[in-house]
């Protein structure tokens, strides 16, 4: 009986969709805050950062931040957003405890961004993302309630630090969906350089607004917001969650309450933080210690022209003119910084005809022992100390036969792990490791191995042709990795055939 049971409840839940609205906030790489010359760096002690604009003294005036505007054009003309010319900032007057005005300076009715969207690959293919707006506005300070048992500490260091809102329209319907949009936005703002997207540190932090509904129908669900979700893997554990937990409600018969959430990534569970919000609880309205601000077209147009070639771009670009395959180039395009070293390893080469690299032997080495070593090490391309020159003659040894392909990775790329400053070409010649290539050294090897298995060698002759692999190794071994395998497995084929 409990069997059908539950096959009943599994069709019902098959009945509904999830329907998920995100908001994602990106601190912003200025060395200041939005509106006064505190620094933003991350780390400092509790309550450094701040000034008297930072904490709202009465006769204080705020200052806008150019380079923020700047980044959030650029992340707009990015997401192929409708850039707003004529702009305002506006108070949000909601308490928040750690925001000594009492207020937020945020963006309401003139976002510097409108519409746009972000593309993004998951299993059922590709899809369009529509975003609502891409706004600026001002941090909240962060308040810490596991210092003092008694009381809750304020850090007002973060209080003013430069965000930009991105909210998309409610498109996503699946916490994987969510999951490769996230994946996508911190893959873009790293790339156009405006936020280090490090959600461990909060400077990208993502809410989601989760609803379901049954299937085929266009209302709307009531939505839930489940609020300060810290690591992507855990905004789709949330959604999917949550959805659960709407969908039991729908089916029992009970009714879905608005509110704010949050997750327990413990076990995996929401929790009702307050019941949420509405718009007008905010009561917004012009800031009035801002002047409106005018974005010309010459302004937009330097933005666009500083906006680095993007991951789709340099993908159709490594298969179509490189010839790597569709794996090669969205793993080499991943980030930025790596994509970058991977094209000054192809120009440096290009530079000198003595270290002249193919693209593919320059992506098999960037994804095998360069990306080995980074996560090995877990460090960024930025801190690989061999030199795209460098590494680019190492590669230039092996693709011309002169040492192997093992010997270049373990031991001249070991050594120039440890002393960058080394030539690869002297290394391999101070420590003997040029490859023989000359069949009068080869061909006595041969002999000898072949004298050696002569058992093997009848074998062989018989049919097990198997068995050249085992001759290649012995005489590799016998030459101490020198002997150049082509010519090494030609000279072997000659003397099998003749003897």
């Amino acid at each position: 009986m409990g069997y059908f049971c539950r096959l009943n409840i599994m069709s019902e839940q098959d009945q509904y969709e999830v329907v998920v609205g995100l908001e994602v906030h990106a601190q912003l790489l200025t060395r200041s805050k939005l509106f006064c010359g505190d620094s933003i760096a991350f780390g400092a002690a509790p309550n450094t950062h701040v000034s008297p604009v930072t904490l709202g003294h009465p006769g204080t005036l705020p200052k806008m931040n150019r380079k923020a505007i700047e980044f959030a054009v650029k992340m707009g003309l990015a997401c192929h957003c409708e850039i707003e010319r004529q702009n305002y900032f506006a108070r949000k007057n909601y308490f928040y405890p750690d925001l000594p005005k009492g207020y937020q300076v945020s963006q309401h009715t003139t976002p510097v961004c409108k519409g746009g969207y972000i593309t993004i690959k998951t299993g059922q293919g590709e899809k369009k993302v529509q975003l609502n707006r891409i706004h600026l506005e001002e941090d909240a300070g962060k308040s810490l309630h596991d210092i003092d048992e008694s009381a809750t500490c304020i850090d007002y260091n973060r209080a003013g630090t430069p965000l930009i809102e991105m909210v998309t329209e409610p498109d996503l319907r699946s916490g994987e969906e969510a999951f490769a949009y996230l994946t996508e936005v911190r893959k873009l703002v790293r790339y156009l350089d405006i936020c280090d997207g490090n959600m461990e540190e909060g400077s990208l932090r993502c809410d989601a607004n989760i609803s379901v509904r049954k299937k085929g129908d266009g209302k709307l669900g009531t939505k839930v917001e489940v609020k300060n979700l810290n690591s992507i893997r855990n905004v789709k554990r949330a959604i999917e969650a949550e959805a659960a937990r709407l969908i039991g409600i729908q089916i029992k018969g009970g009714t879905v309450i608005q509110q704010t959430r949050g997750f327990d990534a413990g076990n995996g569970t929401t929790f009702s933080i307050r019941e949420k919000e509405d718009a007008d609880d905010y009561r917004y309205f012009a800031e009035p210690d801002l002047t409106p601000f005018h974005l010309t077209g010459d302004f937009i147009d330097a933005v666009r022209q500083s906006i680095p070639a993007l991951q789709g771009q340099r993908e159709k670009k490594y298969t179509s003119e490189l010839n790597l395959s569709a794996y090669d180039a969205a793993v080499l395009t991943e980030e930025r910084s790596f994509a970058d070293y991977f094209e000054q390893l192809i120009a440096s080469s290009a530079e000198n005809e003595q270290a002249r690299v193919a693209p593919k032997a320059a992506a098999n080495w960037m994804l095998g022992p360069v990306k080995s070593w980074l996560n090995e090490q877990n460090k960024d391309i930025i801190d690989f100390p061999v030199s795209p020159s460098r590494l680019a003659s190492l590669i230039s040894l092996v693709d011309a036969g002169k040492i192997s392909f093992s010997i270049a990775s373990t031991k001249i790329f070991s050594a120039l792990l440890e002393d960058p400053l080394l030539d690869p070409v002297q290394v391999a010649g101070d420590q003997n490791l040029l490859q023989q290539s000359d069949v009068s050294a080869i061909g006595p090897l041969i002999d000898q191995v072949l004298q050696k298995y002569a058992d093997k060698v009848t074998e062989y002759k018989k049919g097990k042709k198997g068995l050249l692999s085992l001759f290649v190794g012995e005489v590799m071994k016998q030459s101490k990795g020198k002997a150049d395998p082509k010519i090494t497995n030609e000279l072997l084929l000659e003397k099998l055939k003749s003897s």
